[in-house]
């Protein structure tokens, strides 16, 4: 007769028991939540507004594939409506994303809270209506004072010397192409997204040809326009005439008016915005890794 074996022999390890398994991994895990740190916010002494201003900081984590690949320095993003409740998470996010698909060179981010952003970031009024109207307006000049006295020597501080580029939507679109106007040498770029042009009866974009005319050479600008029409839109356009017309100024115009409103078009007009300014031809830096190229396959062993 043949010999029967049972391989269950007593001292043998219990079959796996997968339900086993889960309340003992169930019993060991805390759920103790751990915090995304997606950069560093500080608190700035300012002279210009005699208190403590708040300036958000994201500088992106350079993977190992990523050293020596991208621009260096990193080109340093002055965001205006900056606070960690304004637009500095999503354009945060948004440098994040080359890391992962290599459009473009990353930007360290620069996010400057407004306080009072109708006061603070507005050109001074000069028709009658608005001064009437908007009482406490027109604080432009004393913003771009605390940015060139006290932010960017800050950022300075920090190592972030990278190409500086200026950017904001709505009324700190505005602020933008005014200190593209009145300053131009403050930043070597500028992203003005859905300006509000319509302020002062269009008075900065009547004035833009002559107050353009001491941009200095080397200066870009990225222009966009949702679907908002009127005083908004003709000042708008007027000033992209002017500054096109500019030799010294490289002008893209992004026409999203048949796909956005002022409600949507920031995120989207912003990385169009970034990857005119910081896109990566092809060539310019090597290969990236395989995972990075557009219908790639892994390498073979």
């Amino acid at each position: 007769m043949a010999a029967i074996v049972f391989l269950g022999a007593c001292g043998a390890e219990p079959p796996f028991n997968p339900d086993a398994v889960s309340k003992a991994l169930a019993a060991e895990t805390t759920y103790a939540p751990q915090s995304i740190v997606m950069g560093q916010s500080y608190q700035v002494p300012s002279r210009v507004y005699g208190t403590q201003r708040e300036v958000n900081i994201y500088v992106p984590n350079l993977p190992d594939w990523a050293e020596g690949y991208f621009a260096d320095p990193l080109p340093v993003l002055y965001l205006i409506d900056g606070g960690t409740e304004q637009d500095f998470p999503h354009i945060a996010a948004l440098s994040q994303l080359p890391l992962v698909n290599a459009e473009r060179t990353p930007a360290i981010v620069i996010g400057i809270k407004t306080d009072n952003r109708y006061g603070e970031i507005t050109p001074v009024p000069t028709d009658p209506r608005y001064i009437a109207e908007f009482d406490g307006y027109g604080g432009a000049e004393g913003f771009r004072d605390f940015l060139r006295d006290e932010v960017k020597p800050f950022v300075a501080s920090l190592g972030h010397t990278g190409p500086s580029v200026l950017m904001g939507e709505s009324l700190a679109g505005l602020f933008v192409l005014d200190t593209l106007a009145a300053e131009p040498a403050l930043f070597d770029d500028y992203i003005a997204i859905s300006p509000s042009s319509w302020w002062d009866d269009r008075a900065l974009a009547r004035q833009a040809e002559v107050a353009l005319s001491d941009t200095p050479s080397g200066r870009r600008l990225v222009l966009a326009i949702a679907d908002e029409g009127g005083t908004m839109e003709a000042g708008t356009r007027v000033f992209h005439a002017a500054a096109k017309a500019n030799p010294n100024i490289d002008v893209t115009f992004l026409d999203r008016s048949d796909a956005d409103s002022h409600g949507t078009i920031y995120h989207g007009a912003a990385r169009e915005a970034l990857t005119v300014l910081h896109g990566l031809p092809a060539g310019d830096y090597g290969d990236p890794p395989w995972y990075l190229v557009d219908g790639a396959n892994p390498p073979e062993d």
